[in-house]
Formats: C-alpha cells, sequence, structure tokens
C-alpha cells in the first residue's frame, strides 16, 4: 500500500496526530485473547528493551565532538548523512546491542537508535546557545548593557532573532551552576546530564516486518495494527516473540481518506496510548497576497482579542465589525487555585525531605510519598486544563477567520516578553499563561482551512493609537477619564477611544497587512513569522474608520426652543390611602410616584459595554437606585418583609383610645 498522499492543484500534504487507545489484542500464534493489563505488560517489556539501549547510546555520545559531527550532516567521507536519525547512526558506525542473553531483531535496535538520534540532534541547539552565552559572559549575569547584549547575539547562530527570554533563561542556569561550584561550565554536556529516556515505541523507523497498520476496508473508522511484542520479559530466542493484532477506533479527528503511518506506542496511566500519524491534503497557505487578515492580541483580563481588517487596492486599511473577545476567566481562576495547591504541597514535600534526610525508614516517609502522588495528580489536573483552554481559544479564533473570509491570521510574537512591574501574584499568572501552547494549536486547526498563522512583533500595539499612530493616553475607566489606568484608551489627536485590547488587535492586523512581504518561514519549526518592523510600512499602517464624521448642515437662525419634560402617564396622580397593616390590609391601587426628579447616573458617552469601574476607597461607586432600594433595576423596588419590623397600626390606636374614653 502506498504512503504517498495524492494532491490535486493548489494542495499540500499535511501530517498530523490523533490519539487512539489499544484497548484489547490477539496473539495470532495461539489465538489467545490479551486483555487489557497482559497487553499494557507485553508491550512494557519491549519499551524497556529498547529504553535500555537508549540510555546506553546516549551515555556514550553525549558530548559536544558526536553532536558537533551528527548535526553537520556529514560523515567522514564527506558524503551526506540520511535523514532518519537510526540510518544517520548507523552510517557513523554508533551501533548498540541489547543485554547479553536477550534475543531481538534488528527493528527494536532501529526504534532505539531512531529515539537516541533525535535526541542528540535536539542537543545542538543548547549546545551552541550555551556557548555563545559563555563567550559574551556579562559583568553582572542579572543585568546586561546594551553592548553586551549585542555581543553576546553575535556570539550565538542566529542571536539577531532570537527571544531575549531564551538567553535570560540560559544565563540563569549558567549562574546557578557557578554560584554551586564557584566556576563556568565547559558546555552545556557539563552543565546538564544525558535526558531521561522515555518508555515509548517508535514504530515508524520499522517496517512490514515489526509492524504494520491497516484502514478497514467497510468501516473507515476503525483500523487494525499488527505489531510484534515479547512473551516474556527477557526474551531468550525468537519464538518468544509473537504477533500481537489489535483493532483500534480511530477518532472523528481522522478524516476519511487521511493515509495511516505506523503510530509511536506509550503507557500512560495503565493503558497503552497510540499516537497516530496521518497524512491528508489541505489547501496551500500563502505568505502573501492577503486582503483579508484576523488579527489577534494577548490581553491580561481577556485572554484573546480578536478582530479582523481589509486591505483595498488603493493601500487602505478598514476595519471589518467591533471585533470579539475570548473571556476566560473562570477557567484562569481555577488554574492560579490549582498553581497555589502546587506550591502548597511542594513546600510541605520540601520540608518534609528535610525531617526525613532522604532516609526510607523514616515515620515521616510514607507522608512525603503521599504528598509526592498529591503533586503529580495536581500536576496533571493542571496540564489537561491547559490543554483544554488551549484547545477552546485556538478552536475560537480560527472559528472567527473562517466567518469573515480571512486567509491568515496575524499574531503577536510574545516569546520574548517578561511580566515585569505588575506584582508577584500577576507577574506569575503572565508568565505561566499557555500563549505559545494556543499558537501551536492555532497553526495545526488553521492549517486545515487552508488559513496561515504569522507572528508579528508586539512591540507597541498597544500604545499607539490604530487611526494616526499617536501615543495613547491610557485611562482607568471610560467613564473616569482623569484616573491613570491601563485599561482604556483615548488618543488626543484624532479623538479615537476604545478598549486596550480592542486598539492592539486593529494594530497588529494592519501591521501585518503592510509587512506580508517581509514574511518568512522558519527553519527549525516551520513557522510564519516578520520578525523585524520597517518604518516606511509601519507609516501604512493605519486602520481608517468606516464611517467618515461629516457635519450636520443648520439652516435654522435662532436657537432651538427648551422642550418642557412631560412625566410619563399614570393610571393615578396620588396613591390609595395607605390601608391597616395586617393580614386584613388592602392592597393599593394604580402606581405612587416615585419621587424621582433625574435618573439614576447612566454610562456616559465614554462607556462600553465591556468596560465598568472597579470599586476603590477613594471614589466609592453608589448607585442612586442601591441607595434608594431600588435594587438592580429602577421599577423593581423591594420593600421590607412585615415579620421584621412592623409598623404601628395609627387607626387601631386611636380606636383603642377613643374605646378608653368611653369607659
Amino acid at each position: 500500500m502506498s504512503r504517498r498522499v495524492p494532491l490535486g492543484e493548489g494542495e499540500t500534504a499535511r501530517t498530523a496526530c490523533a490519539r487512539g487507545v489499544l484497548r484489547t489484542g490477539v496473539d495470532e500464534k495461539t489465538s489467545a485473547l490479551l486483555p487489557a493489563a497482559a497487553l499494557v505488560e507485553r508491550v512494557g517489556w519491549c519499551a524497556d528493551l529498547v529504553s535500555g539501549m537508549v540510555s546506553a547510546l546516549l551515555a556514550e555520545h553525549w558530548n559536544g565532538p558526536d553532536v558537533d559531527v551528527l548535526a553537520s550532516g556529514e560523515d567522514a567521507g564527506c558524503r551526506k548523512l540520511p535523514s532518519n536519525a537510526w540510518m544517520a547512526l548507523r552510517r557513523l558506525g554508533w551501533t548498540v546491542a541489547p543485554s547479553e542473553g536477550i534475543r531481538a531483531n534488528d527493528r527494536i535496535v532501529r526504534m532505539a537508535q531512531e529515539q537516541a538520534g533525535r535526541a542528540l540532534r535536539s542537543a545542538k541547539w543548547r549546545a551552541d546557545l550555551t556557548a555563545g552565552v559563555l563567550a559574551a559572559w556579562p559583568a553582572d549575569p542579572a543585568r546586561r548593557a546594551p553592548d553586551e547584549w549585542d555581543a553576546v547575539r553575535e556570539a550565538v547562530p542566529g542571536g539577531q532573532h532570537l527571544p531575549g527570554s531564551a538567553i535570560k533563561s540560559r544565563t540563569r542556569q549558567i549562574a546557578v551552576f557557578a554560584g554551586k561550584y564557584g566556576r563556568l561550565p565547559v558546555d552545556v554536556f557539563e552543565l546538564e546530564a544525558a535526558p531521561r529516556t522515555a518508555r515509548m515505541l517508535l514504530l515508524s523507523a520499522c517496517d512490514g516486518q515489526q509492524a504494520t497498520v491497516e484502514r478497514h476496508e467497510s468501516d473507515p473508522g476503525r483500523a487494525l495494527l499488527r505489531v510484534q511484542l515479547p512473551t516474556r520479559p527477557d526474551p531468550r530466542s525468537y519464538r518468544d516473540w509473537t504477533w500481537v493484532a489489535c483493532p483500534i477506533m480511530l477518532p472523528p479527528t481522522i478524516p476519511p481518506s487521511a493515509v495511516l503511518h505506523l503510530p509511536t506506542l506509550r503507557i500512560h496511566q495503565g493503558r497503552v496510548r497510540a499516537d497516530l500519524a496521518f497524512a491528508h491534503p489541505v489547501p496551500r497557505t500563502r505568505r502573501t497576497g492577503h486582503t483579508v487578515a484576523l488579527g489577534v492580541d494577548w490581553g491580561l483580563t481577556t485572554l484573546l482579542s480578536a478582530g479582523a481588517a481589509r486591505l483595498h487596492d488603493d493601500g487602505r486599511i478598514t476595519g471589518l465589525g467591533a471585533g470579539g473577545m475570548f473571556r476566560a476567566a473562570g477557567v484562569l481562576a481555577k488554574q492560579h487555585r490549582l498553581r497555589r495547591l502546587s506550591e502548597h504541597l511542594h513546600a510541605k514535600a520540601n520540608h518534609y525531605q528535610r525531617l526525613t534526610g532522604g532516609i526510607a525508614e523514616h515515620p515521616l516517609s510514607a507522608k512525603r510519598q503521599l504528598l509526592t502522588d498529591e503533586i503529580r495528580r495536581v500536576g496533571d489536573r493542571r496540564s489537561n486544563l491547559n490543554d483544554a483552554l488551549a484547545g477552546a481559544a485556538a478552536r475560537w479564533t480560527v472559528d472567527q477567520a473562517i466567518a469573515v473570509g480571512a486567509t491568515v491570521i496575524y499574531a503577536e510574537d510574545l516569546r520574548s516578553m517578561e511580566a515585569r512591574g505588575m506584582g508577584r501574584t500577576m507577574n506569575t499568572r503572565l508568565s505561566q499563561t499557555v500563549r505559545g501552547q494556543i499558537v501551536d494549536r492555532m497553526r495545526h486547526l488553521a492549517a486545515e482551512a487552508g488559513i496561515a498563522v504569522v507572528t508579528v512583533p508586539a512591540r507597541n500595539t498597544s500604545q499607539h493609537c490604530p487611526q494616526c499612530l499617536v501615543p495613547l493616553r491610557h485611562r482607568k475607566a471610560p467613564d473616569r477619564p482623569t484616573t491613570p489606568g491601563w485599561k482604556w484608551a483615548v488618543c488626543g489627536s484624532c479623538g479615537w477611544q476604545g478598549d486596550r485590547d480592542q486598539g492592539a488587535w486593529m494594530r497588529v492586523a494592519a501591521r501585518g497587512l503592510t509587512h506580508q512581504a517581509k514574511t518568512v518561514t522558519e527553519r527549525a519549526g516551520g513557522g510564519m513569522v516578520i520578525r523585524a518592523v520597517v518604518d516606511t510600512l509601519e507609516a501604512k499602517a493605519v486602520v481608517i474608520p468606516n464611517t467618515a464624521k461629516t457635519s450636520r448642515a443648520r439652516s435654522k437662525t435662532g436657537p432651538t426652543r427648551r422642550q418642557t419634560e412631560r412625566p410619563a402617564p399614570r393610571r393615578r396622580r396620588a396613591p390609595s390611602p395607605t390601608g391597616p397593616s395586617g393580614l386584613a390590609g388592602k392592597r393599593p391601587e394604580g402606581h405612587a410616584h416615585t419621587g424621582r426628579t433625574r435618573l439614576p447616573r447612566a454610562a456616559d458617552r465614554h462607556q462600553d459595554v465591556t468596560t465598568i469601574s472597579k470599586h476603590t476607597t477613594d471614589r466609592p461607586h453608589r448607585p442612586r437606585g442601591a441607595v434608594l432600594g431600588a435594587g438592580f433595576h429602577l421599577h423593581a423596588h423591594a420593600t421590607r418583609p412585615r415579620w421584621e419590623d412592623p409598623e404601628p397600626d395609627t387607626l387601631r390606636l386611636a380606636w383603642g383610645r377613643s374605646a378608653d374614653q368611653r369607659r
């Protein structure tokens, strides 16, 4: 069966991955049904054999010269190395074998070489970054001077476009090593130990003699995976390996016409997970030639703010609608609660660790183990919550782009953002937001519709006016134009005002449309990015209002006659007389006057549906309706229950006094 995807005009092949579960299997040699527990056991035996060989390869070649040779792409004879990691390791002569007495076929060794080769290739970038930071080590690691920043970017390959956060994190790691040992490390291989080996089976490095996968002919939602697995943890001969057929229910995200590839098997929470790779045709994305774009801005209180803009033939840029916001206050609040719980559990576990001193027989060791298990469970909950939030936010963004007919999504590039100056709690929340994960999910979903996702520089997107590029004045709220803040933006030049995030997505969309000729594709991740802002193009990145301001023609010669206010018509001009209180009372007729001379303070022209004033101690917010007992509505008046403070019955008191006088 061919694994090539048939493509049409304007299409490209897209490779994606979906999760599946192996719930049962059939041993083809004995025709025995393997339950889930037996299948987990046999996959685990095979994964242990592979991980043992991977650890041996990493321990032998975790050094600078070997990593440089593998990353150079050429062998000793100046021949180009294959793209497959296992083939490249065999060309270099880096072989490995199972333990003595263990018999495994060559495909098991291939999986070990493929996994080790991928880990060694990924270490090249960290090695170059660490070498560049060490070569331009600053006088003060906590604060680099401008010339020191230029020096370290020149020393790091591709450092001109590298986020500053990556350089800072590597500098902190080296500073910790220097504080512990009193010297700088030689390279990253002294700074970091060999990576841990994951227990998984990369079946993509195998062929039909080890594993096959076929889709069901009549039911496209099912597939059959056949793989050779050991029957004992230490197979002594090839008779200890048998074929196991495992049916797989394909998730609905895999199209019926997709071509399936061999999956990766791993054990997670007592189940065998299968990461199913598949390829299918999708529309080809473009770097340039976009006329309708969706701008996405990251907010503090609102996770995402997005809106569409159109580039006209004459170079004008206009907005399409007012945009929208993706609010996830409830999910973020739960995420922050779990973060605080995790920090509390870590603090208790570290305290128990200090008390026990690492002694396994200590009475507190059992409590520390309970805390460790709870920390793992809280971490899983946080990971699941982040995955759900990233998926929902990316799905919302792509749906907005499809609805407006956009061919590109421009998002802020916040890889170098560092949260500072907003308090310890807010800085931590911003630093742990899943922005990078949202962008990855966004690229994944947008590729299905042929929509490109491009990151643009985020500098001054929230500081400048989207209509005239003049610096904005930020205020607390629209109804408090004199109180400094950050949520509401007002332009003193053109008069534009609006939510800070709403103006930011206009700036992002306009900057992307004007700089789309500067879009490049990164070699590492394959993502599209605009790396720098050009002043001549930035001057054209203004959003022109759809409706121009016009002055109203006045033909009259005198002032307008003042209109007298007429109250709303009432059924009765006066309320009914107050009846005796109690169960025998009479309900008043008609409506009584409320005595209002004016309505409660309403929102002025600066008020928007997404902004409210915050309660402060210097200027408390006290609506007149609440003061008068009107409740949440002008016409909903709450009265006190009659059983709380009964009013004296004046009529009965008068009759009582007259009766006493008659006696």
